[in-house]
Order: structure tokens, then C-alpha cells, then sequence
């Protein structure tokens, strides 16, 4: 046949790019370039420091890592997998020989992040990801057969994911329905747990999760009360306190998110249990470190390290508290409450 009588091929028609709706759409699935990874965006939105959304950036990195000190060979554990930031840059210590268990309760992230460092070339031999809140940390030993571990991270952060998702319900930033459960299979969201406390139990919870200032006269203003949004709960809050000026307004309603997401994720007894199991958890001489966001949290790690050495559980502790660089909380905002502690596990 010749190449006058071959019949036409149809044009492939041209695909557009997706357009946004101004510079700053409203919309999450449609917020940012970076969310579709146009890798020149997300340079520069790093370089103006910000998170890209839908990514998450670890913190502390070199300061984990020389606590660690992970080691190829070594048998390394995540609690908190998260977008694998840390993980990520923790196996390639590891190897050859050594392999990571990396944890996270988050069935919405996990299998993202489990494909993440999948596609970088950590495969099952060296790299396992385990459905569990880190309380469940001896039976995830267990259950690889793994009698201890040399090094055992716990970063107690919200990710990035977490928060820029307004379906997740843990900010105010954008609307969305007021949720906060790092697993939204299991238990009540936040919603729920306002519409049935009582304000005397709400007091004490903002006080206590969350250092909050306003709580006697934000808690009969919200507990009992009927709020399916974030932004609802949000300007509730803020209608309560209307002498605040924004700076303070804004910082109590993430007080109030904060101690709220600690109580619909019992956070607190999760760490409690976390910190129990750890010197069973730990190979003679192993380390921990634990990465920490708020006083509550930090204060239980200050005391569980400081009793494991006075038992002879742990040989060494950080004496001082191990926080982000000027340079780090400039580049990464988030970072800025982040507080790391360490231990080492005493050798028998």
C-alpha cells in the first residue's frame, strides 16, 4: 500500500493542564501545583519555607541521626512512619544487612508511604511497614520475631498530610468536617467527643492538653454544643473570647485543636505505654529518641528517661533539651515547638 492510499491517523488530542482557580485556590484536591509534584513548584515553595502540600518535612534530621547513630547491620524502628522523611534518610545506614520497621496507625498514609520508599529501592528485605499506634510497639517486635531493636524513633507530630487534608478534620486552616482521628476507622471524632463532655471535663482537658489560659470560659461556650466543621468549631471559639485580638484568637484555636486531638486520639496513654515498653523494647545498648511538640508531651519523656536511669534501664540520657536550629525554624516554621530527647539503653 502505498503511502498516499494509508488511512489517516487521528490527531492525539492536545491534554491541558490542570488550571487553578487564581493563585491561591480554595479547594485542597486542587490547591498548589506541588500537590501534583511540578517539581519546580515545590522548589520554591520550600524555598520560601513552607511544606508542599500533601508532603511532609522532617525535622531534627541530623540531630535524630547523631543520636542514633544507626549502624548497617543494626535493626532500626519507626513508631511513627509518617511520610518517611526520617525513615528515609535512617535505612541507607543501615545497609547492608540491617532493616527498618516502620509503624503508623494512619490506614489513609501508610500505603502512600509504603509505596514512597518502595519506589526508592527499600524492599521487603530491608524495609517493613506494620499497621499499629506505637503502644503496640512489643507485639510489632513480636510479630517480625524481632527480640529487640538498636535504634526506636518516635517523632509525636502531626504530619504535613494530616493537617493540609481538610477531610482529616486537625485544623482550622481549611473547612472540613471536625474529625482529628489519626485512624478515622476506630473510635469517636471530635465532634462526638464535644457533643457529650461536660464543661467541667472540658476545662480540665484544655488545661491540661493544651496549657489553654481560656479554658473556664471556653468550656461552657463548646462542650454539649453541636459542631460538624472545623471552621465552625473555629469561629465558635473565637466568638467566645471576642476582646482576644487575632494573633491571640488564632493561638487559642489551636490550643483547643491541639487538646482535642489529644483526647480523640488518647495520645497521652498511648505515650504513657510507649515509654513503659521501650527499655524491653531495646537491645543492650540501643537508642531512642523521641521528637516532642508540646509540654505534655515533652514532660513525660523528661521523666520517663530521667527514672530509666535512675533503675539502670538506660546508661545514658540527654541531659538537655535538643531543639531546631535558627536556620531550620526559618526554612520550616513547623518545626519550631519540635523538642528531641534521647537514651541509650544500659548493657548487661
Amino acid at each position: 500500500m502505498s503511502e498516499e492510499n494509508l488511512p489517516a491517523v487521528p490527531p492525539v488530542p492536545h491534554k491541558r493542564r490542570p488550571r487553578y482557580g487564581g493563585k491561591n485556590p480554595r479547594r485542597f484536591e486542587d490547591k498548589y501545583k506541588e500537590h501534583g509534584g511540578d517539581a519546580a513548584t515545590i522548589a520554591k515553595v520550600i524555598a520560601s519555607g513552607k511544606t508542599p502540600v500533601g508532603t511532609h518535612r522532617p525535622i531534627l534530621v541530623a540531630e535524630i541521626l547523631a543520636a542514633l547513630a544507626p549502624q548497617p547491620g543494626e535493626i532500626a524502628v519507626d513508631c511513627t512512619l509518617g511520610y518517611g522523611g526520617h525513615a528515609q534518610e535512617i535505612l541507607p545506614k543501615l545497609l547492608p544487612g540491617g532493616k527498618l520497621l516502620g509503624l503508623d496507625q494512619d490506614p489513609v498514609e501508610l500505603p502512600k508511604t509504603e509505596a514512597r520508599l518502595r519506589s526508592l529501592g527499600f524492599d521487603e528485605s530491608v524495609f517493613i511497614a506494620h499497621r499499629s499506634n506505637f503502644a503496640g510497639l512489643p507485639q510489632a517486635l513480636a510479630a517480625q520475631d524481632i527480640a529487640g531493636a538498636d535504634v526506636i524513633l518516635a517523632d509525636l507530630g502531626v504530619s504535613s498530610m494530616q493537617i493540609d487534608d481538610p477531610v482529616r478534620g486537625f485544623s482550622v486552616k481549611h473547612d472540613g468536617p471536625l474529625d482529628m482521628r489519626m485512624n478515622p476507622q476506630r473510635g469517636q471524632p471530635a465532634s462526638g467527643l464535644l457533643q457529650k463532655i461536660k464543661p467541667d471535663v472540658l476545662a480540665s482537658m484544655l488545661a491540661d492538653f493544651s496549657d489553654e489560659p481560656n479554658a473556664a470560659t471556653l468550656a461552657p461556650a463548646l462542650a454539649g454544643k453541636s459542631f460538624t466543621t472545623t471552621r465552625g468549631l473555629g469561629d465558635a471559639i473565637r466568638a467566645a473570647l471576642p476582646r482576644l485580638g487575632k494573633d491571640d484568637s488564632d493561638l487559642t484555636v489551636r490550643r483547643v485543636f491541639q487538646a482535642l486531638r489529644i483526647a480523640v486520639n488518647d495520645e497521652f496513654s498511648a505515650l504513657d505505654t510507649l515509654l513503659r515498653h521501650l527499655p524491653a523494647g531495646l537491645k543492650p545498648g540501643g537508642r531512642v529518641a523521641i521528637l516532642t511538640f508540646h509540654s505534655g508531651e515533652d514532660r513525660r519523656v523528661k521523666k520517663a528517661f530521667a527514672e530509666g536511669r535512675r533503675n539502670g534501664f538506660y546508661s545514658e540520657i540527654s541531659e538537655e533539651v535538643i531543639r531546631p536550629t535558627a536556620e531550620e525554624r526559618h526554612s520550616n516554621p513547623r518545626s519550631a515547638p519540635a523538642k528531641l530527647r534521647w537514651a541509650r539503653r544500659a548493657k548487661l
